[in-house]
């Protein structure tokens, strides 16, 4: 369609703030790289969000010019690309911030404000309910329609979802979300009636999402009020100054409110990002300042302090159970490979290793507490290497459960992600194909760099990752935070993210995304201990996933990323259903067997 008299103001506020980026971000060079740079970021803008010929054909253009730059100038070219990349993201989430400020949620049409969602009713023998999020019907988790299960094959070149329930495949363990401290506080600074909405659309089974996991960090992480830990007294080899009063101010009662919702206590996983910064080599829990004496000292856990801070697990999980609230489990450490700006630990893959085997797992099991250990908690692209080395070695296999990743590193949606491909969903099956008497979950999702407020593509990234992790044997599924303001933060180190649930603070007004949505056409009608079942399309454009509940329900998720609408029909046990799956949807079709396919089935 035209672009109108809103899409120009976008586009110019886009232009200004890029031009800022480019001459910031790219320092002496910007003068030969900044008019194409800028050029083509406005012709991005307006093709990504307006569609307009006029500017995909200065897109082609502009992509002539790139390469003319890389011939002229190659040793620039993978600086270029990055920066390019990292001030588009820059330049987009300034504008959006302004736009919202200004004009509210009138401007961005995929962004809802919170309001309960019904459940969809359940279906009876040989019926289909069709629940769908689309982008373009302005359905979400909206029920479209009821189908019957008829006898009949489909008809050649049709296409086709073939479900086989009598092949399962591994128990869901559920969704959940990261209850931080910044959302903690987020929620703290909403009304009453803002809060209540904002628990029960995660947690509550009947209008929400029925998530039933969350994740705790366990001392700060960026996501925090500062930078603080459990034990700040230097030297405190015996944690005899250890506390968790920090965790009572905000926390905890989130965490007991959000119990409180799912009608059940919720099964907790902790993460920590650094130990105390008296732990550490380099003397700090993020990076040590620029005058500091142990400024050049990597940021790893002294060799010295490895009983201790093993010691350090058993006593956050003592105090949690005393608080009423006991952990389900730890991963070792969120992201050992990441030597980030705010809080982290940094461990090799034989160093994680050995810290389980020698430390953390005899610390664990010598204190009769209950507790899993998850591995890795990192991206996928090293998840396999890191399942090698931790469960090549029996003694410190035995003390893990499974293997936790982020899915970070998908150069469609992360400006530094290698260009080459670093998503990596195989690896996911090739750890279950290592050690299949292992689990596998995701620990942790988001969108970086800012709310991305009314963002679609953030919804259809979900969709895929859970389809595709939960087709490689995942699990669980768990978000990063809970729920973010309308800026992406707080964050005390600048690292602004997108959460499924965005807190306008300002205005109280609790707004849901397109992610939120597509959370919920899985969450909500893919009940824990559901088991996957055997499901597979014949055209590459349905993206799908099954699994058959607890209830006598099955449960298939489709995913059409593609701009047309794709006829298709599911076959199960020999009867069909015709249906459509939308442009850009996301379609749940919650099915009962008849009685006769039933009788003696699994």
């Amino acid at each position: 369609r035209a672009p109108s008299s809103g899409a120009m103001l976008w586009a110019s506020l886009g232009l200004v703030a890029t031009c800022t980026a480019s001459f910031k971000g790219l320092g002496s060079q910007g003068f030969w790289v900044f008019p194409w740079f800028s050029i083509t970021v406005v012709a991005v803008l307006w093709t990504l969000w307006w569609q307009s010929l006029l500017f995909l054909l200065v897109s082609l253009l502009n992509v002539g010019l790139w390469h003319h730059c890389y011939r002229t100038n190659p040793e620039h070219w993978g600086w270029v690309c990055v920066g390019w990349h990292h001030d588009t993201a820059k330049a987009i989430a300034a504008t959006s911030k302004l736009v919202h400020r200004k004009l509210g949620l009138a401007w961005f049409p995929h962004a809802r404000a919170a309001a309960p969602v019904p459940s969809a009713p359940a279906p009876a023998a040989g019926e289909v309910v069709v629940v769908r999020t689309a982008k373009w019907t302005g359905e979400r988790l909206s029920v479209a329609e009821t189908l019957k299960l008829e006898e009949g094959q489909p008809h050649k070149g049709e296409i086709t979802v073939i479900l086989d329930p009598s092949v399962q495949h591994q128990a869901l363990l559920g969704f959940g979300t990261a209850l931080t401290e910044a959302s903690a506080r987020v929620c703290g600074a909403l009304g009453s009636a803002g809060r209540e909405r904002l628990v029960d659309a995660y947690f509550c089974k009947r209008t929400g999402l029925g998530f039933n996991i969350g994740r705790l960090h366990m001392n700060a992480c960026d996501f925090s009020d500062g930078n603080w830990s459990c034990c700040e007294q230097e030297g405190d080899m015996e944690l005899s100054s250890f506390s968790i009063a920090r965790y009572e101010e905000t926390i905890l009662p989130l965490v007991r409110r959000a119990a409180q919702a799912s009608g059940a206590p919720l099964t907790l996983l902790a993460s920590p990002w650094s130990p105390p910064k008296w732990m550490k080599e380099n003397e700090a829990m993020c990076h040590p300042d620029a005058g500091s004496p142990h400024k050049d000292k990597p940021g790893k856990l002294k060799k010295s302090c490895r009983a201790a801070w093993a010691k350090h697990y058993v006593r956050f999980a003592e105090a949690l159970r005393d608080a009423g609230l006991p952990l389900w489990g730890f991963t070792v450490q969120n992201e050992p490979d990441n030597p980030a700006a705010w809080e982290h630990c940094l461990y090799s893959p034989t160093e994680e290793r050995d810290f389980i085997r020698d430390h953390l797992g005899p610390a664990i099991e010598a204190s009769g507490l209950d507790l899993k250990l998850v591995g890795w908690d990192h991206n996928r692209d090293d998840l396999f290497l890191r399942a090698h080395t931790i469960y090549s070695d029996p003694e410190a296999a035995r003390y893990v459960w499974g293997m936790g990743w982020h899915w970070y590193g998908d150069p469609r949606y992360e400006f530094w992600a290698d260009r080459a491909g670093q998503v990596c969903f195989d690896n996911v099956r090739a750890v279950h194909e290592l050690r299949p008497d292992k689990h596998l979950l995701v620990t942790e999702t988001c969108q970086e760099f800012g709310p991305h407020l009314g963002d679609w593509s953030t919804a259809e990234r979900y969709a895929e990752g859970i389809i595709r992790d939960f087709n490689n044997f995942a699990e669980a599924w768990i978000d990063w935070n809970m729920v973010l303001d309308q800026e992406g933060g707080p964050n005390h180190k600048g690292n602004k993210c997108a959460a499924p649930i965005i807190a306008d603070t300002d205005r109280d007004q609790v707004i849901f995304q397109p992610s939120y949505y597509a959370f919920g056409q899985f969450s909500r009608h893919l009940q824990p201990d559901a088991r996957r079942i055997l499901c597979a399309a014949n055209r590459d454009c349905l993206e799908t996933t099954a699994f058959a509940n607890p209830d006598g329900t099955i449960a298939l998720v489709v995913l059409n990323q593609t701009r047309f609408t794709r006829g298709f029909c599911i076959v199960v046990e020999g009867r069909l259903a015709r249906t459509v799956a939308l442009p850009h949807s996301i379609t749940t079709y919650v099915l009962r067997r008849p009685a006769a396919a039933t009788a003696g089935a699994p």
